[in-house]
């Protein structure tokens, strides 16, 4: 039970530390964070899209991050190390908050998802999958979900842990919106099968965002 308990309670702080780290580094374009305790260190990795907001001039910012770190959560050796985001398109949490902030500029949600699922397939996943579900629509109407998914995808069993996710809410006058997506990144090896990437279905290979008409 002592071990048990031991686990259960560093997850609740790799927990915390991320929405920490969230909420912290939203101007720095924040997507995930890895942490990895030792018995001497606990190393965090924020990765972003903007390193330089989170190092600030001459280490001040990460500087001060560290020490807020190291009161909030009670860590002994907290070490921070920065990593820039590679492709935003292959971000989970990247992509649903885009989705979201033009959900709230009020864009058209299913030609939105379906461009959004075609830039992610072309930066090489081999699976991906996009949810909204809320208030799609004016004032007064009701609530509904939109659904996007192609390549291979598994649901359940240990294979899901190479699945990457994120969940976000979109908060448009007329009501709440949920924003889901799950992307299996390039190069991922599952062991019971050989995933080729797809042909892109017609309307979501043509689909775009450009010159959408903003709703009312």
């Amino acid at each position: 039970m002592v071990v048990e308990r031991k686990f259960i309670s560093d997850l609740i702080i790799k927990y915390r530390i991320s929405k920490y780290m969230e909420n912290a580094l939203t101007r720095a374009g924040f997507s995930r964070v890895d942490i990895q305790k030792t018995p001497v260190i606990t190393r965090i990795t924020p990765h972003v899209t903007n390193p330089g907001r989170v190092i600030g001039r001459g280490g001040e910012t990460i500087n001060s991050l560290t020490e807020s770190m190291k009161k909030r959560f009670k860590l002994d050796n907290p070490q921070i190390s920065v990593a820039e985001v590679q492709n935003p398109k292959l971000e989970p949490r990247l992509v649903a908050k885009s989705i979201a902030n033009s959900l709230e500029r009020g864009i058209n949600p299913r030609r939105l998802i379906h461009s959004a699922i075609r830039e992610v397939m072309e930066s090489g996943a081999l699976g991906a999958e996009i949810i909204v579900k809320g208030k799609l629509a004016a004032k007064g109407a009701r609530a509904k979900k939109i659904k996007v998914r192609l390549g291979y995808l598994p649901k359940s069993g240990s294979v899901t842990r190479l699945v990457t996710e994120a969940h976000i809410a979109a908060y448009p006058k007329y009501g709440a919106i949920g924003v889901s997506v799950r992307i299996v990144q390039p190069g991922t090896k599952f062991p019971d099968r050989e995933v080729k990437k797809i042909a892109l279905p017609r309307n979501i290979a043509a689909a775009s965002t450009r010159s959408m008409p903003r709703r009312m």
